[in-house]
């Protein structure tokens, strides 16, 4: 069975691993009222207790599945859900946050959530994606207050972030103490908000102190992107793959995706396994949210919980490639 851990101050204990309602995996958005329902039981039966969701998701579609059958799931499990205020939404960031909850209320068919979270990125973007500023956020009048007064009329449990941008821009808002939980990019294709500094070879955004300036709040760590988005769970090239993060591409992820699996081999599970396996050895992770597309998914995420965290001759052989630019050893 799939454990339990604190989220941060919260108060609140998640599943070490989080069903994802997003994209990737993608079943409470394109799989079907059944397929839905079914992978949501087989979730429970095995331990998660958690649900993350997003306004984003298939413009809703994720929230409106989870909406017509939260009721009759047993045990109830924990949901978070999220807002992205959009650039012609700007002028009015506390109304757009209002409204962007109330429609996923709705769509959810609840009164309240156990998080929610910001799902702009923070300073320079990557990509087409609309961003917000640390003043912005931490401002009077902005996010984090908007968030503050939602929060007192007990809409939703805790407040979170999402740790994706400019560097800088994430670690001024986490160190502000203003959020109660992080959605933080980590994966065996990059790992930097586990470490303190990046190696000098290093390519690829370093997201370096993150995980540690969210201990120091005390705040839940979600962990997104487990997989990279796709290639550290299925060998070629994902259908629909975005990078959240600078430095890289499409085909750079692709590359770095197949060398760990070079380097890694067979012995420790499958593909899919084993990216979950390497995060399961970051304590500093309350859960790791992964997409699921089939209960083969979450049969997967179980056989890694219970093969535990990968052993420390793998972490050393990660370590040379990360050091080596994923050139090999």
């Amino acid at each position: 069975m799939i454990k339990q851990n604190p989220l941060g101050g919260t108060g609140l204990s998640i599943s070490e691993v989080a069903f994802g309602g997003g994209v990737t995996g993608g079943i409470l958005i394109e799989g079907g009222e059944t397929a839905a329902v079914r992978a949501l039981n087989r979730a429970l039966a095995i331990g998660i207790n958690w649900i993350d969701t997003a306004a984003l998701y298939g413009n809703g579609a994720s929230e409106t599945t989870i909406g017509h059958h939260i009721h009759a799931l047993e045990p109830q499990p924990y949901v978070s859900t999220k807002v992205r205020i959009e650039r012609d939404q700007m002028h009015d960031i506390p109304g757009a946050i209002e409204r962007g909850l109330d429609q996923s209320l709705k769509r959810l068919n609840l009164d309240s959530v156990a998080l929610f979270q910001l799902h702009n990125q923070l300073g320079d973007a990557v990509g087409d994606r609309p961003q917000l500023s640390p003043v912005q956020v931490l401002g009077a009048g902005g996010v984090a207050d908007t968030f503050d007064r939602l929060k007192d009329q007990g809409l939703f449990l805790a407040s979170g972030m999402t740790a994706a941008g400019e560097t800088r821009a994430i670690l001024e808002v986490i160190e502000s103490g203003r959020f109660d939980c992080a959605q933080v990019y980590y994966n065996a294709l990059n790992p930097s908000a586990g470490w303190s500094r990046a190696h000098p070879n290093w390519r690829a955004q370093d997201f370096s102190g993150i995980l540690a300036a969210c201990f120091r709040q005390n705040m839940g760590v979600l962990n997104i992107r487990v997989f990279a988005g796709g290639p550290l769970a299925i060998a070629g090239r994902p259908g629909r793959l975005t990078v959240l993060t600078s430095g890289t591409d499409v085909d750079n992820e692709v590359r770095c995706a197949a060398a760990v699996r070079a380097v890694l081999g067979t012995q420790y599970g499958t593909p899919a396994q084993v990216a979950l396996r390497f995060t399961l050895g970051n304590y500093d992770i309350a859960t790791r949210i992964i997409g699921v597309g089939d209960l083969r998914d979450l049969d997967d995420a179980l056989k890694a919980v219970e093969l535990g965290p990968l052993p420390p001759e793998a972490i050393e052989r990660l370590g040379r490639l990360w050091a080596s630019d994923f050139k090999g050893l």
